[in-house]
């Protein structure tokens, strides 16, 4: 009975959230596990659980010394399956709205600075087709601010090279278009050409994904984030490095420039503001930090 209820839950998040594979599964992961913690402790089955067994269950994981941050998803993912049972009417109430978590300390996110940067780029540089590929991979997850998902998913009809913009499929199948400079222009035409073509004749390949892996096939995620580890070996720069923290560099250094909050906003495909304001706190931060290190009465 229980699996029946996780199921349309679990349809629901694919057909009509459009949640990925690997999303949906967290999601119900989160819900099995509760539901075997119902069946071993002799609770109510899962459409009579009430507020006394969602704190119970909040107390048993804290036991289990899982982290804040885990905890707070485990219960976000129940809280979201209860509340499906609601709007379809299979329950009452959803017990798990009404606990009440401590909220995380928000960690600021880590970014590099524009000289930093600059050593990346100059690490980039090459004239091999892969060097090429690396240097047009820098230059669009910092020039555009796009996520490792959106990076890996371009493809070249994706690219208007007159407009300088990309078409952007992003999460939960929203779509927007993200502009380019001309630094980023001519690197990925640069790697079309030199790079990207020789590379899909090489090892015939028929597709048209933009960014490939040296066999000519479209780059994995861990692919993108192997050649940013090596781009940072070969700079000497001490930092660790994703493609979320070049995410984070965007924004910042626009933020840093003068851009407006909601242009920002938009450009890296938030849905809410308050994704967004994290980086205005790092801007003060970095403001500070200049304040203190080259004011002479700081």
């Amino acid at each position: 009975m229980e699996n029946k209820w996780i199921g349309l839950f679990s349809d629901y998040l694919l057909n009509e959230r459009h949640y990925s594979n690997y999303t949906n599964q967290a999601y119900t992961d989160d819900v099995i596990a509760f539901e075997t913690f119902l069946k071993e402790t002799g609770e109510p089955d899962i459409l009579e659980v009430e507020l006394a067994d969602a704190r119970i269950y909040l107390s048993y994981l804290t036991d289990k010394k899982y982290s804040r941050a885990s905890i707070s998803r485990k219960i976000s993912s129940i809280r979201a399956f209860y509340q499906f049972l609601l709007n379809n009417e299979h329950v009452k109430d959803n017990p798990f709205s009404y606990l009440n978590l401590k909220k995380r300390g928000s960690r600021l996110p880590n970014f590099f600075y524009e000289e930093e940067m600059n050593r990346l780029f100059e690490a980039s540089e090459g004239e091999t087709p892969l060097e090429l590929r690396n240097q047009a991979l820098l230059e669009i997850l910092y020039g555009t601010g796009i996520r490792v998902s959106e990076c890996q998913g371009i493809r070249l009809e994706d690219i208007d090279f007159e407009l300088g913009m990309l078409f952007v499929k992003g999460k939960g199948r929203k779509e927007r278009y993200v502009p380019f400079g001309h630094y980023a222009n001519q690197a990925i035409k640069t790697y079309i050409e030199n790079g990207r073509r020789i590379l899909m004749s090489k090892y015939k390949q028929n597709h048209d994904f933009l960014f490939i892996n040296h066999h000519g096939e479209q780059i994995t995620q861990s692919g993108i984030q192997y050649v940013l580890n090596q781009l940072i070996k070969k700079s000497s720069l001490s930092h660790n490095i994703s493609p979320h923290m070049l995410r984070h560099t965007f924004a910042t250094h626009l933020l840093n420039n003068g851009a407006d909050i909601r242009t920002v906003q938009e450009l890296l495909g938030h849905k809410s503001l308050s994704s967004t304001q994290i980086y205005t706190h790092v801007t003060t931060e970095h403001l500070q930090k200049d304040y203190n290190s080259y004011h002479p009465r700081a």
